[in-house]
């Protein structure tokens, strides 16, 4: 699960591969899965992927009338239940009403997530990109674990993004409470925590008969980038002054439904046996990052967010900062 294990299997899938024809031949039916951010951009279609395909799919949701909206329709059975990640009494009411409503849980897909938003604190006071995007899923997934681990073959996908080439986690300083609030370098921090956290995480279900895998879904406009300006967004090359898509973004960015591809390849194909915790990106295992290419910047996975020891670490900092919530 270090560097040395990154290598792509050629999964023969396409990067811009529409969700749904990832699992095209596959059977699916009578199974489980949970899908933070279910029913908004990359989410709603992994959701809308899963259900069409006999995937019983729970939607944990924090605006159930914005939920019903988007789930509105979809082919399948998907059912939503309340959660807030941000709030550590409900994610454990979540999880306890899940493990005394659900039999198996074959896919937990930790999709949701903020981006680059003002300095907020959720929980006993944590930086909230940290706090929803690892903790809040770490509490989740912890809480779950009874019905992972009862269920052969079960995966959890953890999403992470390019961001974790932001940085390390700020291992003296988390929470910002000694240095200014950076919104980029905290989302970065949390990006690298979801690929550390599949890392930890797989060696814990390596008895389970159970894999985790952490996920890149690519470049793709979704609410996720709600916090950010038109003026940022076109500073980042990602949009033109008029508001329309760059050249950059037309040509890299994903489409919602192609988006979810990688997560979806993940948390089903059998290449991905005997590889756990591998980062994944475009439908395959992601190269380690090539120091000085072009692509560094966009490509591939770094070596601290896929290091084992700085896995154990972020493991043990994070049980003990749930244990003290």
């Amino acid at each position: 699960m270090a560097v040395s294990d990154q290598v792509p299997t050629n999964s023969g899938f396409p990067a811009k591969t529409d969700g749904a024809d990832v699992i095209a031949d596959l059977d699916l039916a009578g199974k489980t899965a949970i899908i933070t951010g279910g029913y908004s951009g990359l989410g709603l279609e992994t959701t809308r992927a899963l259900a069409a395909k006999g995937v019983s799919v729970v939607v944990p949701v924090r605006s159930p009338a914005k939920a019903a909206e988007s789930l509105a329709g979809i082919e399948g059975t998907v059912t939503t239940a309340p959660l807030d990640l941000a709030d550590l009494a409900s994610v454990r009411s979540f999880a306890e009403a899940m493990c005394g409503q659900l039999s198996r849980l074959d896919f937990l897909i930790n999709n949701a997530g903020i981006m680059a938003c003002p300095e907020t604190r959720v929980g006993p006071g944590w930086e909230s990109q940290f706090g929803v995007n690892h903790m809040g899923h770490f509490a989740l997934t912890q809480g779950l674990l009874p019905l992972v681990e009862k269920t052969q073959g079960a995966r959890v996908i953890a999403l992470s993004s390019t961001g974790h080439k932001v940085g390390d986690i700020r291992w003296d300083d988390i929470q910002f409470t000694s240095e200014p609030y950076n919104k980029w370098q905290a989302y970065g921090q949390s990006k690298t925590a979801n690929a550390l956290f599949a890392n930890g995480l797989s060696r814990r279900l390596r008895d389970k008969g159970a894999l985790a895998f952490a996920v890149h879904p690519g470049g793709i406009f979704t609410p996720l980038q709600r916090h950010l300006p038109k003026e940022e967004m076109v500073a980042l090359g990602w949009i033109e002054e008029n508001g329309e898509p760059s050249a950059l973004a037309k040509a890299g960015f994903k489409t919602p439904e192609q988006g979810c591809s990688t997560t979806l390849w993940a948390a089903t194909t059998d290449k991905l046996e005997g590889k756990p915790g591998v980062y994944c990106e475009d439908c395959d295992v992601a190269k380690p990052t090539e120091a000085g290419s072009p692509t560094a910047r966009y490509l591939g996975v770094d070596a601290h967010a896929s290091s084992d020891e700085s896995a154990e670490k972020l493991w043990a900092i994070s049980e003990s900062l749930l244990a003290e919530a």
